[in-house]
């Protein structure tokens, strides 16, 4: 069954073909910049490339995938393609400071502030903790060997040296100069396809509009669109020797370099989110093709569009900015989080709720009680019920292809909740004490495979699938007595008051389940 893709440089969905014939994927994502912990926003981009990673495995392709973890050169107005404001990694150490001095600095931050190679470790390794919590394959899998991490996830100060070199070449090529202040340009005129991917062509750009450039920068550039390669520096918070002085890379340039070291002149793929199609992923193609010789830097551009929270802009005023841990502390499963963020087409704005959270929640315990029903009795025959259940494996069929039909992962989702439902009532039967295999072979067994065969894609199953609030606000005792209340009102047929307590749990936050081995709580998810 063929993946069909919208591909941001055509404007169009295209079905997949990947350069090798043997199958073989070559993806690139931009992944975080590690100044602070990623939040749910930018997660969002790295899941949908996570789904679509997974999606092409279930394909049958192999997916050589990389993530970079960017620790140098991401600039504060990144919206500015010539790399304005100061570098994100000495904001982090400002900020961390001032966090120090005041003795709000994290519990688990035991870093100097002043030393960026400190920083950027300590929020890599809490992205990949957050990443591994949430299911990205990629950190799943990532070795422990340094060497074989940095082919999988790699960093720009790893990369200095081809950085340099790639520059020296686009000057040597004529597409590249260095301008009277001493930084290095690419020199966009001298690509005539500047502009497909974001339609900003080189005559669409002028000095400040829509903060695209640098103003005060113009008069050293021959054009406007003229986006910075190398900046000397000797006061930058991180900086490196070069032919043009001491200083460090724009932050274009370390996609290219890394991607081509570990991938490639040419890949299949590249992922980012929307805000990286201008100016970061239109330089990226501009100074790789000009570098390499070659028509195409990626074949395949995807990008996942921007996500809102309860209907607004995430914002740390408003109250509505999350990271992971933040929803972790709440209650929320890394399960529910993870299905949240992703069951939005990525071409459209998610609007992350908190409802929205709990019917993920709801959902995935429906799923849980199945694959548990499904292991219990993998051994029976499907025709031990009132008729043969083959719903998981019809509805693979088509939860693939509703993927092959650019992703639609909420249409996917239907299909499995379709088949389900049709386990409704057995899943309500007495298990049969005997687990003897059926004639045809045919048992529950394959039904659980083609379950498996789903998660392999939204991948929520292997991960925790209950909360892990913390209950240190909460009078546990009052909780208590006032469910063994409504117990009593209960078994004393006094409805009105059961209801009445019920309601009470749940306006101090606590929902509460009845079942065979009692009455158990939880906090909700606000």
């Amino acid at each position: 069954m063929p993946l069909r893709l919208y591909n941001t440089l055509t404007k169009k969905e295209e079905e997949f073909t990947p350069i090798k014939p043997s199958g073989e994927v070559t993806f690139y994502s931009c992944g975080p910049t590690v100044y602070d912990y990623a939040h749910i926003g930018n997660f969002r981009s790295f899941l949908n490339a996570d789904v679509l990673r997974r999606t092409l495995e279930l394909l049958g392709h192999r997916v050589r995938h990389v993530m970079n973890i960017t620790d140098v050169g991401h600039m504060t107005d990144d919206a500015n393609a010539d790399g304005g404001g100061e570098d994100k990694m000495a904001a982090a150490g400002r900020r961390l400071l001032e966090q120090k001095k005041s003795g709000k600095l994290p519990a688990d931050a035991k870093l100097d502030p002043s030393n960026p190679y400190a920083i950027a470790d300590f929020y890599a390794d809490a992205f990949l903790e957050d990443a591994r919590t949430l299911g990205l394959k990629i950190a799943l899998d990532l070795p422990n060997d340094p060497e074989a991490r940095k082919a999988v996830m790699p960093r720009p100060t790893q990369f200095i040296e081809p950085m340099i070199a790639m520059v020296q070449r686009l000057i040597e090529r004529g597409h590249a100069y260095v301008a009277g202040d001493g930084v290095v340009y690419f020199d966009v005129q001298t690509y005539p396809e500047y502009g497909r991917l974001s339609g900003n062509t080189p005559d669409s750009v002028r000095a400040g509009e829509g903060g695209r450039v640098d103003e005060a920068n113009q008069a050293k550039k021959k054009h406007p669109a003229d986006f910075m390669l190398w900046k000397p520096d000797a006061k930058h918070v991180m900086k490196w020797p070069s032919p043009w002085g001491e200083g460090y890379p724009g932050w274009h340039l370390e996609c290219s370099v890394m991607a081509r070291a570990l991938l490639g002149d040419e890949i299949d793929l590249h992922s980012g989110g929307e805000d990286n199609i201008f100016p970061h992923h239109e330089c990226e193609i501009a100074q790789t093709c000009c570098a390499t010789g070659h028509k195409l830097f990626s074949r395949y551009w995807f990008h996942t569009r921007h996500l809102i929270v309860e209907g607004e802009k995430m914002s740390k005023s408003k109250g509505n900015f999350f990271t992971v841990r933040d929803l972790l502390a709440k209650g929320a499963s890394p399960a529910a989080i993870r299905l949240e963020i992703i069951k939005t087409h990525y071409r459209s704005n998610a609007n992350f709720t908190m409802q929205g959270l709990a019917d993920s929640q709801r959902m995935i315990d429906r799923w849980v009680r199945l694959k548990e029903w499904l292991e219990k009795n993998r051994g029976l025959p499907t025709t031990q019920f009132e008729h043969e259940r083959t719903q998981l494996r019809s509805a693979f069929e088509a939860f693939t292809s509703s993927l092959c039909d650019d992703l639609s992962v909420a249409s996917a989702i239907g299909w499995l909740n379709v088949a389900t439902n049709e386990y409704s009532s057995a899943l309500s039967c007495p298990i049969p004490s005997l687990n003897y295999p059926s004639d045809d072979g045919d048992t529950f067994e394959n039904e659980l495979q083609a379950l498996a065969r789903m998660d392999s894609v939204l991948g929520v199953l292997s991960l925790a699938t209950t909360g892990q609030a913390s209950h240190d606000d909460l009078d546990v005792s009052l909780i208590e007595t006032k469910i063994a209340n409504r117990l009593a009102a209960r078994q004393n047929k006094d409805f009105a008051r059961a209801d009445e307590l019920r309601k009470d749990l749940a306006a101090m936050g606590i929902e509460i389940k009845d079942g065979p081995q009692g009455t158990t709580w939880t906090r909700m998810v606000k």
